[in-house]
C-alpha cells in the first residue's frame, strides 16, 4: 500500500491517478484517506471502507466528485448514480425500498413454489449464489452495509449499531456454535416449518415474502417483509436486484432500478463504468 502512496504523491490528480479498490476488507480504509489526501481519484467496489467510521465515510466522500462506488451496492446497477441525481436536482429523497442481495432474491422467490427453506439454500450454494458459508448471506450483513451506504448519502449520520437487522437464522445455529457442515445437514431443517409458516401466511393476504432493506427518514430496517404479489418487489424471481426510490417528484410512482445485481462480470462492468465516469476531472498533460 505504500507504494500506491507514493505514486499519488509524485503523480497526483494531474495524470489522471485512480485508486481502485476492489478487495473485501477495512485494511484499505488508511490508504484510500491517504489518496483522498493527495488529490487522487478513488473507485469502490469494496463496501467496507464506507461502512465503517462515520469519521472516515465523510473523509472518504470529502471531494464527492472524485470518488465513485456504484458498485458497493448494485453492482452494475445505477442505484447510486440515481439516487445522487435526484438528490442533486433538489429533490428530497423520501424512502429507499431494495431487495439488494442476489443470494437472498433466489432464496425468496424460489419459497413461492413450495420447496423448503433449507433445499433452497443448499441449491443456492450449489449454484454459486452463496458464500462458502451461507450464513454469510443469511444474516442480512450485506445488505445492511449496501442499505448504510445509501442511508449515508442520504445525508443520514448513522452507523451499523443504528440498523434493525433481521438475521434468518437464530443465533444457537451461528457460525460460533455450529460448523457449517454441521448447519448445512441438520440446522438449515429446523427452520423449515418458521419460514414455511411465513410465506404461507403472506400467501394468504395475497402477499410474498421478500428480504428488503427500507431506508427513511426515522431510520434503516432490514429482514423479512410482505410485499404485494404484483408489485416490482414481488414480481422479482431468481437473482435480479430491485430497488424504488421515492421522492416529491417519484411518491406515489416510485424510480424502480431492476437488472443483474450480482456476479463478476456485471460489478467489472460498474467498475470501469466509474473509471471512465472521472476522465472529465483528468487535467491535461502539459
Amino acid at each position: 500500500m505504500g507504494k500506491v502512496i507514493d505514486a499519488a504523491t509524485m503523480l497526483g490528480r494531474t495524470t489522471g491517478l485512480v485508486i481502485v479498490d476492489c478487495s473485501a476488507t477495512y485494511d484499505t480504509v488508511g490508504v484510500l484517506k491517504d489518496a483522498v489526501d493527495h488529490g487522487c481519484c478513488v473507485v469502490l467496489a469494496n463496501k467496507k471502507p464506507l461502512t465503517c467510521a462515520y469519521e472516515d465515510f465523510k473523509k472518504l466522500t470529502s471531494h464527492f466528485r472524485q470518488i465513485r462506488f456504484e458498485s458497493t451496492v448494485g453492482a452494475g446497477l445505477p442505484v447510486i448514480a440515481s439516487v445522487t441525481r435526484i438528490i442533486a436536482s433538489g429533490d428530497p429523497v423520501s424512502r429507499i425500498v431494495g431487495s439488494l442481495s442476489g443470494t437472498l432474491g433466489y432464496v425468496m422467490s424460489e419459497l413461492e413454489d413450495g420447496n423448503f427453506f433449507s433445499e433452497v439454500v443448499k441449491t443456492a450454494k450449489a449454484l454459486g449464489y452463496t458464500e462458502p458459508d451461507p450464513r454469510d448471506d443469511l444474516s442480512g450483513m450485506d445488505v445492511a452495509r449496501k442499505a448504510l451506504i445509501l442511508a449515508r448519502l442520504l445525508g443520514q449520520q448513522i452507523s451499523m449499531e443504528n440498523i434493525n437487522v433481521e438475521s434468518l437464522y437464530p443465533s444457537e445455529l451461528g457460525p460460533e456454535v455450529m460448523s457449517t457442515t454441521d448447519f448445512l445437514e441438520s440446522g438449515l431443517a429446523k427452520l423449515d416449518e418458521t419460514i414455511e409458516e411465513k410465506v404461507k401466511a403472506a400467501s394468504l393476504r395475497g402477499n410474498v415474502l421478500r428480504y428488503v432493506c427500507v431506508i427513511g427518514n426515522t431510520g434503516c430496517q432490514v429482514g423479512l417483509q410482505e410485499v404485494p404479489k404484483d408489485s416490482a418487489l414481488g414480481r422479482l424471481r431468481g437473482s435480479d436486484n430491485v430497488v424504488e426510490i421515492y421522492s416529491r417528484c417519484y411518491e406515489s410512482s416510485p424510480l424502480v432500478i431492476q437488472g443483474a445485481g450480482a456476479g463478476n462480470d456485471t460489478t467489472a462492468a460498474g467498475v470501469l463504468a466509474d473509471i471512465i465516469d472521472l476522465q472529465d476531472l483528468f487535467q491535461a498533460r502539459p
